[in-house]
This record gives structure tokens, C-alpha cells and sequence, in this order.
């Protein structure tokens, strides 16, 4: 990549009824993303023909890409991902929408695959409306790791201030326990640790790691996983080297801002990293997904089905997203960028 190469950053609209477009719309009206990269939306003029009339925003303009691949500098391009007309009910989940979402997103990961976007920003789906025997996933981002051929990757969500992991991501609370392990959480550190050094420019990255249980297991006294698994982990990693350090109970963690000492925080499940990552950095935080080949960033909200068509949805997330993504492809794109 040259140096005047401006990132051609795919971004798809996600489930049409949400807020995906009305975000994309607001986040892309800023021209001055123009003079970074190139923004190629996968969706639908027609979804963005109607928000724009429904939210009033005259300073959204765009170009259809008629020719797979050629992108017109300095301007929106818009790649017509399906011709069926879909139904727009803003707040309404759809099977409909759902499968016009997946085809949008297969296009887009088809055309990263081939080189002809550098990076992709993926607007919100509806799981529910999605899932089908030709999405069997629970997100994106398990899709995306089976899509681009990685054996693991990581729900790494990252802000300013702070950057967490995540262990086990989507699965029912009552299975967190069981898929705990040492060889998932060795892989997961794994994954930060790599991530830190080449996407973020960390060269001796530190690392906290959150416990299971209340009080990180009270030393056994509130369940066992901090003893025979976690803890084991660390003192191995302590022992090659690395800066690893805890188990920390989570409440005290974040209560006191221990955080603050740290590049990153491994938590144990889902909602043990996302609560306390949405209440320190919502607006400005961002989902990446660690592990893959290519860069893929997405806001760290939902459909938002209740403020869908309202014109009261935050375009700030999905701001954020297109700028982490051009940040970390032009950090892989520099020579020796793993220290």
C-alpha cells in the first residue's frame, strides 16, 4: 500500500429496519471521513433513499457503484447488494430484512476476501431475524471466523480507555462454568497479546485477567475455576515472561479503576466484559474482532429497534468503528509493526 492510499472501508448497512443506516447516514454526512478513506456502503439505495428523506439530512450524497470494484474517490459509493424490493418498518424485526442483511454482508466479505475493500465495518444485525440454516451462527463474529478461515478469534471490545476480552462470548450464562478452560483462555491471551502488539503498536503489552466466581472464588470457598484453572494460567504465563496478572474480582476491578494499569482485560464471559465496557466507554467504544486476517470493526450497540426512524440515534459508535478500522489497517499495512 502506498502512502497516498486512502483505506477502502466496506461498511454494511446491517438489519434495514433498525439503526443501521440511520447511523451510517449521520456518521458518513461528515465529509471530512472523506479525506481519509474511501467509504463503500454494501445494502441498498433504496434503505438509504428513505432514511435520508425520513431524517431530513441533505448533506448524505452518494454514488451507485455500477462496475464490481470501481470506487469513485472522494465520495460515498453504494453497492446495490440486492434487487429485490425489501420492506422498510423502521423498529419492526423481519425475517425479510434479516436475510437481505446476510446477502449485503456475504458481499462485502466476498470483495474484502478478493482485495477490492481494505477493512469492514459491520452495521447491527438482528440475531433472531438472521439466524437461518445459511446463518447458524450467533453473530457476526462467529461468522466471520468460520468466513475467514481463523480457528479462534476474539470479541475484543476497545475504546481510549479501556480494551477487554472476552472468554466465552455468546452462550447461555448456565455454560460459562463448564467452557472455561485452560487451553481457551491460554488462546485467548494469545489473541490479545498478538492484537496488542500488531493492530494497537504495544510492545510489552500488560494484561489483566477478571475470575469466574464472586470475590475471583475467595479462595475456593465460592466455586473452584480460580484454583485448578485460572490461576494455573497465569503463573504459567508469569513464567514465560509475559505481564499477566490476577484473577481479579470483577466489581472491585472496575469499581476502583484498576483498569486504568492495563492495555487489556481478559473477562470470563460476555456480560462480565460488555457491563462495565458500555458504562465506562458506550459512545466512543467500539467491537473488534481479533484473530482474523482481515479487519473487521463494528459499533458496540444493537438494532436499537425503539429509536429506529426516530432521528435520535448516536452516529458516534459507528464513527469511532470506521476510524479504528482505518487505524489498524494502516498500522498492519507499516512495515514492523509486531515489535
Amino acid at each position: 500500500m502506498t502512502p497516498a492510499h486512502k483505506p477502502r472501508i466496506g461498511i454494511t448497512l446491517g438489519d434495514i429496519n433498525g439503526v443501521g443506516p440511520e447511523v451510517v447516514i449521520k456518521a458518513l454526512a461528515d465529509n471530512r471521513l472523506l479525506g481519509m478513506i474511501t467509504p463503500v456502503i454494501y445494502g441498498s439505495t433504496r434503505a438509504l433513499s428513505f432514511y435520508k428523506k425520513q431524517l431530513n439530512i441533505e448533506e448524505f450524497n452518494y454514488s451507485q457503484v455500477r462496475t464490481k470494484g470501481q470506487f469513485a474517490p472522494k465520495t460515498i459509493n453504494v453497492v446495490n447488494s440486492w434487487e429485490d424490493a425489501v420492506e422498510i418498518t423502521p423498529g419492526k424485526a423481519s425475517k425479510e430484512t434479516g436475510k437481505a442483511a446476510l446477502v449485503a454482508l456475504k458481499q462485502a466479505c466476498e470483495e474484502l476476501k478478493e482485495g477490492l475493500i481494505d477493512a469492514l465495518v459491520t452495521a447491527p444485525i438482528d440475531k433472531l431475524s438472521i439466524h437461518s440454516e445459511e446463518f447458524p451462527f450467533k453473530g457476526h463474529t462467529e461468522f466471520l471466523t468460520e468466513y475467514f478461515g481463523a480457528g479462534e478469534s476474539l470479541m475484543f471490545m476497545v475504546s481510549d480507555k479501556l480494551r477487554i476480552g472476552i472468554v466465552t462470548e455468546h452462550i447461555p450464562v448456565k455454560d460459562v462454568a463448564s467452557s472455561i478452560s485452560k487451553e481457551k483462555i491460554e488462546a485467548k491471551l494469545r489473541l490479545i497479546e498478538q492484537s496488542l502488539r500488531k493492530d494497537f503498536g504495544i510492545a510489552k503489552p500488560k494484561i489483566a485477567v477478571l475470575g469466574l466466581n464472586p470475590h475471583a472464588g475467595d479462595g475456593g470457598l465460592i466455586g473452584k475455576e480460580e484454583e485448578l484453572i485460572i490461576k494455573p494460567v497465569i503463573a504459567d504465563q508469569k513464567n514465560k515472561g509475559k505481564l499477566i496478572y490476577g484473577p481479579f474480582p470483577a466489581d472491585g476491578f472496575f469499581g476502583t479503576g484498576q483498569y486504568a494499569k492495563y492495555d487489556a482485560v481478559l473477562a470470563m464471559y460476555h456480560d462480565q466484559g460488555l457491563i462495565p465496557f458500555k458504562s465506562i466507554a458506550f459512545d466512543e467504544g467500539i467491537n473488534f474482532t481479533a484473530g482474523l486476517s482481515i479487519v473487521r470493526t463494528s459499533p458496540d450497540h444493537g438494532t436499537g429497534y425503539t429509536l429506529a426512524g426516530k432521528n435520535q440515534a448516536s452516529e458516534t459508535s459507528l464513527r469511532e468503528a470506521i476510524y479504528r478500522a482505518h487505524d489498524i489497517f494502516k498500522h498492519r499495512s507499516e512495515p514492523s509493526t509486531e515489535k
